[in-house]
């Protein structure tokens, strides 16, 4: 049944992701438990099919642009989805609705957020730190890759969140002579994979709420649309300093719940 109180929350989310570029799921999940008191691996859940439906069209824009490195998504993919389903693979045999699972996702998230919030903060200065090292090999960038790849397939399969901002600040790391549209192109099209396969796990698993997702979808794309085109005239990096705050008190009321 439609809830207009998600869509509301959705339009919101929305207008703060349009107008910042921040991931939705660094935003939505923490909502849905917080405020709404969803049980986590479902918050987790149907956040990440949303978070497919959504990027898979931002994909096609940068993929037609040819703004996305599929060389790179696909070492990316060879180390998320088997992290993801052997990370969803626990979380069933723990029983998805269990408090230790409650628990568990709910630390993962608090802990997402506080990376997240760290990553928006400390980027210009760990890449000046990059950029102060000579460049590495490219066996050892792609096996790097590859393990960023394995550590967001955890990340985002417990908490929904990671596949964004952590995704293009480790990218960024890696590949500093990219130009940024690559960077942000490559990630958007390996979180459709990584979102599809860890939303299909949990929806096995019965953590996913089609209802919900209609909602949240209802309002989140008009609210993208609106963010978007205020975003020129809005100061966004104090929108993205409230904004990290606000997930470092999230992360941290989670982490001690």
């Amino acid at each position: 049944m439609f809830d207009p109180l998600f869509a509301l929350s959705g339009a919101g989310v929305g207008l703060i992701v349009g107008l910042t570029g921040v991931g939705g799921g660094s935003l939505m999940t923490p909502l849905l438990v917080l405020l709404f008191g969803v049980h986590p691996a479902t918050a987790v859940g149907t956040d990440l099919l949303y978070a497919a439906i959504t990027k898979s069209a931002g994909t096609l824009v940068h993929g037609t642009r040819d703004n996305v490195d599929w060389r790179v998504v696909l070492l990316l993919a060879a180390g998320s989805a088997p992290a993801s389903a052997a990370t969803l693979t626990v979380v069933s045999l723990s029983g998805a609705d269990s408090e230790r699972v409650a628990q568990f996702v709910g630390a993962g998230l608090g802990v997402a957020l506080v990376l997240t919030a760290l990553s928006i903060l400390c980027r210009a200065r760990l890449l000046k730190l990059r950029s102060a090292r000579p460049p590495i090999s490219q066996r050892k960038r792609d096996l790097a890759t590859w393990g960023v790849g394995a550590v967001l397939g955890v990340l985002v399969s417990v908490s929904s969140v990671g596949a964004g901002a952590l995704g293009v600040t480790a990218l960024l790391m890696l590949f500093p002579a990219s130009p940024v549209a690559r960077i942000v192109g490559t990630d958007i099209a390996h979180a459709v994979p990584l979102t599809l396969v860890a939303g299909a796990g949990h929806w096995l698993i019965g953590s996913v709420d089609l209802a919900m997702l209609a909602s949240l979808l209802a309002g989140s794309i008009p609210g993208v649309i609106v963010g978007s085109r205020l975003a020129p005239h809005v100061h966004e990096r104090s929108l993205r300093i409230l904004l990290s705050f606000v997930l470092l008190v999230a992360g941290f009321k989670l982490v001690m719940a």
